[in-house]
């Protein structure tokens, strides 16, 4: 009986000294991790680990839990740093390069890359060129060039914003602004001495102002055509428009137009001209000294990108690796960088397979860029998209908040620009209107047209230019956020840029539309393939500092595959 006893005893003795033995370790575990995570959190407010941090982490807790264990046979461990046999500490000291950092190990739990984008075909083809190309494509890797926000940003949302706030009524205010301001330009340009209004019946021709809208839910169609006038003269009334008068149209969904014809019942109008819109002026530099003249005559080298930075069968991103290898390489003075770089349409990002959260994916991506640049001295310009699901989801969208740099350092942070979308960019007194919502496909399924001059693309951007607005279609996209009360103020083109960057999920181009060059460099990646990229040779032009006729800032433009 006190055998019994004893070894009872004796294997509570045991169990409890087991249990403490669990209890210090899992202490000691939580205060390396606390360590770890107190001495990140000193060096930045950010929720990133460094690697070096993180690694040191693994080792001291590995080498705490290997102590109260038994080594399996054949177990690999690290090897022991001792006198007779020092540990390089070079390799926890070279900083991680893009590739490290953009692991998709580390926050998506499949890393397997893209099959189809490895085995592509045409790996720098030029597929779309404009302009001669005199040299090699290759920027001056310097600063020379200056890149800010046109005019000091006044006419660019600069910092987020309340949305989802607004009232029809604010809405219906600001489309009836956008009618009276543009109808004020048509009536001085051609010369009309007075709108009629759009319910008034008349046997004599009329001349009427207002907005293309449909009388319907469905597509606008040339049956389905209604003006809706203007507030001054209609009281915003609306007519059906008979277009079979008209030898030529190209339509859409908000476009403020001046129609003349005879509407003698006051309930149709039957249209027999179409006054066409007038385009804003281009910008004409300030004169300027001669030393400032010979700092900005230079010709720069401008690449533009457009996301997704992903194939949609992987979050590797070897697309965008391939393009900071093409940075590094050809050294442009500017990199304009446009979203998505987390798209909202990845399939992984749909179905929530991350492992780590869209704002640390967001860091990681930026870090890797700025740090795989670093020796190119280009000046880095990121401007966001809709689609990028850890950004605000609204039109006009303020840019990236700076805290997303908070882990460069300060000299990598005087490299980067971060810009809304959209926004109009002054490049050593050239123009660039930019934005990435791709307004060419939405406006493309809503355009009609007969027999009207050109390819639908150029009849686009003219459209755009000549309404002066980055989105002129109205109602917008299913797939778009328009704040009207901030459309009206930032979403405007101040002057006719010289170049507008606008990338879509059409087909690439190059285009001289009315003197503006405009350009779609596509996406880098489409689908499971690579896609393209644009570049550009831009040179002031010191004609109209001189009086002289105009010429294009753009000396050559290409769209390449990655």
């Amino acid at each position: 009986m006190q055998e019994h006893v004893a070894s009872r005893a004796a294997f509570a003795v045991l169990d409890n000294l087991h249990l403490f033995e669990l209890e210090v370790l899992n202490k000691k575990v939580w205060k390396s991790r606390q360590t770890a995570v107190k001495k990140e959190h000193q060096m930045s407010n950010t929720r990133d680990f460094s690697m070096q941090e993180q690694m040191q982490a693994e080792v001291e807790e590995e080498d705490l839990l290997d102590s109260y264990s038994t080594p399996a046979k054949g177990s690999q461990k690290r090897a022991l740093s001792t006198p007779e046999n020092p540990q390089s500490k070079r390799i926890l000291s070279v900083a991680p390069s893009p590739r490290l950092l953009l692991s998709p190990a580390s926050f998506s739990p499949s890393a397997t890359p893209s099959q189809k984008y490895g085995s592509r075909g045409g790996r720098g083809e030029v597929v779309c060129s404009f302009g001669a190309v005199q040299g090699t494509w290759r920027g001056q890797g310097d600063s020379s060039a200056q890149v800010q926000l046109y005019q000091g940003g006044k006419d660019s949302v600069t910092k987020s914003y309340k949305f989802m706030f607004q009232k029809l009524q604010d809405i219906r205010e600001v489309l009836m602004c956008k009618i009276e301001d543009l109808g004020d330009v048509l009536k001085n340009h051609f010369n009309i001495e007075e709108f009629s209004s759009t319910s008034a019946p008349a046997q004599e021709p009329v001349v009427l102002l207002g907005q293309i809208g449909c009388d319907s839910n469905g597509k606008l169609n040339s049956k389905s055509v209604i003006l809706e006038g203007d507030q001054e003269h209609s009281f915003g009334m609306q007519v059906p428009v008979d277009l079979s008068e008209l030898r030529e149209y190209s339509l859409f969904p908000g476009q403020v137009v001046v129609m003349g014809g005879t509407n003698s019942t006051g309930r149709r109008l039957v249209a027999s001209r179409l006054y066409e819109g007038v385009p804003l002026p281009f910008h004409k530099p300030k004169e300027q000294s001669q030393e400032d003249m010979l700092e900005g005559a230079g010709q720069h080298m401008v690449l533009v990108a457009c996301g997704p930075y992903t194939t949609s069968d992987s979050m590797n991103y070897e697309p965008l690796m391939d393009l900071i290898e093409v940075i590094k390489r050809d050294r442009p003075d500017v990199c304009l960088l446009l979203g998505p770089f987390l798209d909202s349409k990845h399939e992984q990002v749909e179905s929530g397979q991350l492992t780590a959260t869209l704002d640390e994916v967001f860091r990681r991506c930026v870090k890797a860029i700025v740090e795989g640049t670093r020796g190119s001295g280009t000046q880095l310009v990121f401007v966001p998209s809709q689609r990028d699901v850890h950004h605000d989801f609204v039109f006009p969208q303020p840019p990236f908040h700076p805290s997303h740099l908070s882990q460069l350092s300060g000299e990598d942070r005087q490299r980067v620009l971060l810009l809304p979308d959209p926004c109009t960019l002054d490049l050593s007194g050239v123009v660039i209107g930019v934005t990435s919502t791709d307004i060419l496909f939405h406006m493309g399924a809503e355009e009609i047209s007969s027999a009207a001059g050109g390819d639908r693309f150029s009849r686009i951007l003219k459209h755009i230019l000549t309404q002066r607005s980055y989105y002129p279609l109205y109602p917008p996209a299913e797939e778009m956020n328009v704040d009207y009360e901030q459309f009206q103020a930032y979403a405007q083109l101040p002057v006719t840029p010289d170049i507008f960057i606008t990338p879509s999920e059409l087909r690439y181009f190059i285009k001289d539309v009315i003197g503006c060059v405009c350009v779609n460099p596509g996406r880098l990646t489409k689908g499971q393939v690579g896609g393209t990229y644009g570049r550009l040779f831009i040179k002031r032009d010191a004609s109209l500092e001189q009086g002289m006729e105009r010429r294009s800032p753009c000396a050559a433009a290409e769209v390449v595959k990655i």
